[in-house]
Order: structure tokens, then C-alpha cells, then sequence
């Protein structure tokens, strides 16, 4: 009975980790707005999520990043000078190689972005 319980419990974890979005790579979004297209270079490590946007700011550090099953959150905070910092707060759904993403920017309706990886 202990065999088949712990056979049971390797099967659903293993099931749930196939299940689990592989975000690692470079992630490109289409132009929108005067800041051009979002670009990602993301990182994985189980449910921590590191690394880096691209944009006309150069390159910034993700931070509070987390990837859930196919769910993912990141930040992004931009040094804007005497205007202060600005932090974007990215959530959404990973799809294969598609990435849906609402961002909310602390101002204004949260902005629905598509990114594909490269």
C-alpha cells in the first residue's frame, strides 16, 4: 500500500511539473507606444524568476519575479531622473511561446501586452 501511495504522490508531481511554464529565454513584444516594444530576458529557477527589460531606458533588473504553473508576476522599477522612480508591476499567462501580460503602471488602466520567445 506504501508503494503504490508514494507511486501515486511521484506521478502527480511529476504531472504538475510538466504542467509548469519553462519561461527561461528572450521574450519579444510587438511595437506599442512611443517606448517601442517590450523585449524580456528571463531566467527560471523553479518559482523564482530573474532577470532583465530591455527598453528605451536600457537595461533594467526584474524584481518580485514568480512563476506559478502557467501564472507568471514581475516588476520592473525605472530611475526617472528628478521624477522619481516608476515601478511597472507585469502579470499573466504563458502559453507555449506566447506570453499574455497586463501592465499596471500605477497610472491609468493596466495596458495588455503579447510577447513571443525567441
Amino acid at each position: 500500500m506504501k508503494k503504490l501511495i508514494s507511486l501515486c504522490a511521484l506521478f502527480a508531481l511529476t504531472t504538475v511539473m510538466a504542467m509548469a511554464a519553462d519561461v527561461t529565454g528572450t521574450w519579444k513584444g510587438e511595437a506599442t507606444g512611443k517606448g517601442g516594444p517590450p523585449n524580456f530576458t528571463l531566467k527560471q529557477s523553479g518559482s523564482t524568476l530573474t532577470g532583465t527589460s530591455t527598453g528605451r531606458n536600457g537595461e533594467t533588473e526584474i524584481t518580485n519575479g514568480k512563476v506559478d504553473g502557467d501564472k507568471i508576476y514581475f516588476e520592473v522599477t525605472v530611475d526617472m531622473g528628478d521624477k522619481g522612480k516608476r515601478t511597472s508591476k507585469y502579470t499573466g499567462t504563458v502559453s507555449g511561446t506566447t506570453m499574455s501580460l497586463k501592465v499596471d503602471r500605477g497610472r491609468g488602466d493596466p495596458m495588455d501586452i503579447t510577447l513571443t520567445k525567441q
